[in-house]
């Protein structure tokens, strides 16, 4: 556990801001849903913090600092709701004013992410919430930080050469920085791999690298699907070898205790072939955007598929291995979402999954479901089903007008666990 006497005293003052009117010197914080924020140091909470924030909301705030400064955001609570690459309600951060600018990380549940900071003056924090499952909130810690005096304490960038290492800032004269966030890109060419190795390693250490640490992905972006782990402490990290041909290495630290850092290398290598020779380079254009495109097309335009007469085709049994996903779950809510209807699905057995992505809310696993003509099927609130049929690219269920679908009954489930254990 960190010693609270390392933190600055105005951390330590924010209970008795937010929660406290006891004193005629202060009153309770207004927190408001966005707007453009200025000055060296302050507070961005969720509209409402410490209340519950409101559904159906996207709230934006520009924060912005003197000339040569750059913006240190240090987030102090977190309680949004949870998912894995958080899709639903999320708080997003910016290196710049607008979204057009490079994000610096996304962020959901109630873990508590690392200090973020700019490389300019301002900064453009965004928070989205869908119809469901809020939480308090956040609340944030703004201050006006000097930028690096050294070029070399820089961090971060896009690395595209065959071989190369990076460090972090400091390294090795002194220990990093408190407060800054660096993210390297590695990009190779299609049928290449990339292979990451720690030369050196001094990250502050704690159980779950909940203050300092480095984080890899697959691919370019920090989605939390793709993370390949979270490393922290002394010991190095074992090597690791990416699934493709991207790599994302972000480092993160807090505002108090620092260490030596680290100094990693890395390899692009060429995947090998079931001959034992390396694969060629693939042009541009790949097969994997001819496949896609068609599904995109369906996914895009219900209108055809709504004029089909809604009747369900075939049995459980012909049904089960043509479908992407099977499940048994109640309807928690139904509700519009542009011309089709966006359905909460409360799972009460998978027997499928497929890339069906489900969350946990408290005791239940949630499913979301896209019925894709409003009238066709009707799925009622509070009703159980058996539900299959396709996932879209987000990840979830989608309902047409001949999808396979069964008010749920015990005797169902029988059925289905002997499915699963059948070869399709």
């Amino acid at each position: 556990m960190k010693d609270t006497a390392l933190l600055p005293l105005t951390l330590l003052l924010i209970p008795a801001l937010v929660k406290c009117q006891q004193s005629t010197n202060f009153t309770r914080p207004v927190f408001l849903c966005g707007g453009q924020i200025t000055g060296e140091q302050g507070y961005i909470g969720s509209e409402g913090f410490p209340a519950p924030y409101p559904p159906n909301k996207k709230c934006s705030w520009i924060v912005t600092v003197p000339q040569g400064r750059v913006v240190i955001l240090s987030f102090r609570h977190m309680d949004l709701e949870t998912d894995p690459i958080c899709r639903y309600d999320h708080v997003s951060v910016y290196n710049g004013n607008s979204a057009s600018a490079g994000r610096l990380g996304r962020f959901c549940g109630t873990f508590r992410p690392g200090a973020v900071m700019s490389t300019s003056n301002s900064l453009l924090i965004e928070m989205e919430s869908d119809n469901d499952s809020a939480g308090k909130g956040f609340l944030a810690m703004y201050t006006a930080g000097l930028p690096h005096e050294k070029e070399n304490q820089f961090c971060g960038g896009k690395l595209v050469k065959p071989q190369g290492s990076f460090k972090t800032p400091n390294w090795p004269e002194k220990t990093y920085p408190t407060g800054i966030s660096c993210s390297w890109h590695i990009v190779s060419r299609p049928n290449e791999f990339i292979e990451l190795k720690f030369e050196k390693f001094g990250i502050e250490n704690d159980n779950y690298c909940r203050y300092d640490y480095v984080a890899v992905f697959n691919g370019g972006k920090s989605v939390e699907a793709e993370r390949v782990g979270k490393f922290c402490g002394d010991s190095p990290p074992d090597p690791i070898i990416s699934e493709g041909n991207e790599m994302l290495v972000q480092f993160v630290s807090d505002l108090s205790v620092t260490a030596d850092g680290f100094l990693a290398k890395y390899d692009v290598r060429r995947k090998m072939g079931a001959d034992g020779q390396p694969l060629p380079l693939p042009t541009t254009t790949t097969t994997t955007t001819t496949t896609k495109a068609p599904r995109r097309k369906v996914i895009a335009s219900p209108i055809n598929l709504c004029r089909q007469k809604c009747r369900r085709k075939g049995t459980l049994q012909s049904n089960f291995c043509a479908s992407d996903f099977v499940i048994s779950g109640q309807v928690m809510n139904v509700v519009p979402s542009g011309q089709t209807l966006l359905a909460t699905i409360s799972v009460i057995n998978t027997y499928k999954a497929g890339n069906l992505q489900t969350r946990q809310v408290g005791d239940n696993t949630i499913a979301k479901m896209v019925v894709v003509c409003k009238r066709c099927p009707v799925l009622k609130r509070g009703t159980s089903y058996t539900l299959m049929g396709p996932v879209d690219q987000q990840g979830r269920g989608r309902i047409l007008p001949d999808s396979f679908f069964l008010i749920y009954k015990a005797q169902q489930h029988q059925v289905l666990t002997k499915l699963t254990s059948r070869r399709c």
